[in-house]
């Protein structure tokens, strides 16, 4: 058992899916934890995940459970790529079953209100006394299909624990894959969740075909907004000229793959949020983290006019 590296992932949806399958063909045990039985028995009989990528073929070193127990168990390192809405249950979840052993990163582009919290500060609430500072966070500009297609992409490790870094550069690195690394958590984690917003904002923009110039205005202020933001919340600006702050808002400013690109759009085609929503099909995160940006600011100095702007228009 020593010699065999295990992982989980947790959350069979398309980012999970891919991660899963990059471990696997590194030659780890990966179980991957999805939310139903019927899911899990078709991923393992059919050897992919039919409901997210019917075209990636999946490796066999992939087992496939709806048993949080078992799919946890001798695996030192958990992925979390659950949706944020049930990111902090599933944390809640697991932590019976978590120990010094495991270092637990966050896969997640979102954050919580109610109080203010990205998902690695959820992990450090409810798992911190257990695994200090085993924690990390993972983000870039990572598009599930083209990942799936094997495209060349890149993204970010951010962790204080450098074995962390050091085990995820070695289990996601593959030939079309770079893995990055970063300590600054807070700016890869906010870089994330924020892009998500102006990602929103460019789908409707370029749906109401505003001209190249307006975009190029868009994504500029969008950048200083995110930026400046995050800085406040102790991060470092020099994160946001890199993979995870501009290379992430390039990518899914620009792509027709991005759900929140494809949920802006829509609502720019004057449907309202529910069919909007209906029509991208997956999660789209701005969404919810426009509300808690908002609500962020509204009671702050913090002026964030993009942001406002579309939870106006929302």
């Amino acid at each position: 058992m020593a010699n065999i590296k295990r992982v989980a992932v947790l959350g069979g949806g398309s980012f999970g899916t891919v991660l899963a399958n990059i471990a696997a063909s590194n030659g780890y045990e990966v179980s991957l934890w999805v939310r139903d039985a019927e899911q899990a028995f078709r991923i393992n009989s059919e050897g992919a995940n039919s409901t997210y990528h019917p075209e990636l073929k999946l490796s066999e070193n992939i087992t496939a459970s709806d048993d949080l127990e078992s799919v946890l168990s001798d695996s030192q390192y958990i992925l979390v790529a659950t949706p944020s809405i049930i990111f902090e249950e599933v944390i809640n979840r697991i932590e019976p079953f978590i120990n010094s052993y495991n270092a637990v990163i966050s896969c997640t582009k979102g954050i919580k209100a109610k109080p203010f919290r990205t998902m690695t500060d959820i992990i450090y609430q409810h798992l911190g006394q257990k695994i200090g500072n085993k924690v990390g966070v993972l983000s870039g500009p990572n598009l599930a299909k083209e990942i799936a297609e094997n495209k060349v992409a890149g993204t970010v490790i951010a962790s204080e624990n450098e074995q962390i870094l050091n085990e995820i550069k070695s289990m996601l690195s593959s030939n079309t894959f770079k893995v990055f690394s970063s300590q600054d958590i807070q700016g890869v984690e906010l870089a994330g969740a924020l892009k998500n917003i102006y990602a929103i904002i460019s789908g409707y923009c370029h749906s109401l075909s505003v001209g190249e110039n307006a975009i190029g205005l868009i994504l500029t202020r969008s950048m200083a907004e995110m930026s400046n933001f995050a800085v406040i919340k102790g991060a470092n600006p020099i994160t946001f000229l890199g993979l995870a702050g501009m290379g992430d808002l390039v990518a899914t400013c620009f792509s027709k793959l991005s759900r929140n690109y494809q949920f802006g759009w829509a609502i720019g085609e004057g449907l309202d949020i529910e069919s909007a929503k209906n029509k991208v099909g997956q999660v789209a995160e701005g969404l919810n983290t426009i509300k808690i940006i908002h609500n962020e600011v509204s009671s702050s100095e913090i002026k964030m006019p993009l942001v406002s702007g579309m939870h106006e228009i929302l």
